[in-house]
């Protein structure tokens, strides 16, 4: 199967991504907005997700992308398939993951998918990924305990960050001390499928708030 690479960068600390997020009405949004939720951070197409919400119905899925396009494409195929648990928001999630989350009942985050992101590799440039501490810290405020957070990427250093940055945090524990061999979610992304057939590995790592 051969796809698009996608790694288009865009820089979330410019001034253009600055702007205050609105978040909608999750009752208008989802048939049922108190089923447990699956967050994608940096979704690109949102093809796993479309892939995902339809194998598992009593769930929510929430894909969050930086590139306005992409998003309003994912809507328009999500609105076409007619999938009542899956929506696409445009956001700058350095700032707006925890405005967004607030807007949830309590205890629902239950899944947060991290795939692929931008490797931002000069040295100078990484303080633009986006797991940062920050962001952990507001994951394990809102991720209900037992809740999963899975991260991949076809980047070993960035993935070692990854992984690095929740390990330091106490309340996650990774479930292996190797990369997994298999995604723990079966569906898998576009990149990881350019990754495999291009005969490359993935490095992946699997978290649990306690």
């Amino acid at each position: 199967m051969s796809l698009p690479r996608v790694r288009q960068h865009v820089n979330p600390l410019s001034q253009k991504y600055q702007q205050p997020i609105d978040p909608p009405c999750w009752e208008n949004i989802y048939q049922n907005p108190t089923q447990p939720l699956h967050l994608d951070i940096g979704c690109g197409r949102g093809r796993f997700l479309s892939e995902l919400a339809p194998l598992q119905p009593h769930w929510n899925f929430l894909g969050l992308e930086i590139r306005e396009a992409l998003v309003k494409d994912a809507n328009t195929r999500r609105e076409e398939a007619g999938c009542p648990n899956l929506h696409f928001l445009f956001c700058n999630v350095s700032h707006a993951l925890q405005p967004i989350l607030a807007t949830f009942p309590d205890r629902i985050l239950k899944r947060v998918t991290i795939q692929f992101p931008d490797p931002w590799f000069k040295k100078r440039h990484q303080k633009r990924r986006v797991v940062q501490s920050s962001l952990v810290e507001i994951l394990a405020t809102y991720l209900v305990p037992g809740g999963e957070v899975v991260l991949q990427s076809d980047v070993e250093a960035v993935a070692t960050e990854m992984r690095d940055r929740f390990s330091a945090h106490p309340i996650f524990q990774c479930t292996s001390t190797e990369w997994l061999a298999q995604n723990p979610l079966q569906i898998p992304t576009e990149r990881e499928i350019i990754t495999l057939n291009n005969g490359e590995p993935v490095y992946r790592a699997m978290f649990v708030r306690t």
